[in-house]
């Protein structure tokens, strides 16, 4: 069980999601949404980490309606959460959440045990659902985001060796049953 409601699913993702992905990010982000040729990047690179939530209906096509992405180098310690958007239309109905979850979850099975991540000071929102995480505010970066020259707050979680989120995403459960 992935918390998601029905109708949708989480799902690595994939460079052919790029342009649903791009969609979102300039919709999501329309001042200071990333270019293509960065997000593509992201997806290919083999320290990221990204995953979709799609919907799925019978008869019609999957439409991405949230991403988030990950980075950490093999064997480092410490992680950054890159990205995270839902489409405006499924915000408020757990997706963020469910995103951020297996993020921490990826985070954890690499061995991380220090997250860190940039999230806008003008966005409570995205702020309250990151410290119910136990992520803290640690410092601010003026006028990080551009143009609009919105700060930055710098936030970190430390990650326990071994603990987990009480329930492993069906990406995880992929893993786990690889293993077995």
């Amino acid at each position: 069980m992935t918390g998601l409601p029905d109708g949708l699913r989480l799902r690595p993702a994939h460079p052919q999601d790029l342009d649903d992905i791009m969609w979102l990010e300039h919709v999501s982000f329309p001042t200071d949404a990333w270019s293509a040729s960065q997000m593509s990047g992201e997806l290919y690179s083999p320290h990221g980490y990204y995953v979709v939530v799609e919907t799925v209906a019978e008869g019609t096509a999957p439409t991405v309606v949230g991403y988030a992405g990950l980075s950490s180098l093999a064997g480092n310690p410490v992680a950054d959460v890159q990205t995270i958007a839902v489409a405006a239309d499924h915000r408020g109905r757990g997706i963020g959440r469910v995103l951020f979850a297996e993020l921490l979850d990826e985070a954890r099975r690499r061995g991380v045990h220090e997250v860190f991540l940039e999230v806008r000071a003008d966005n409570p929102v995205a702020q309250a659902m990151y410290t119910a995480f136990g992520f803290e505010h640690i410092a601010t970066r003026p006028r990080y985001y551009q143009p609009d020259g919105v700060d930055a707050w710098v936030m970190r979680a430390e990650l326990p060796a071994g603990a987990g989120s009480g329930s492993v995403g069906p990406i995880g459960q992929e893993a786990l049953d690889e293993h077995r």
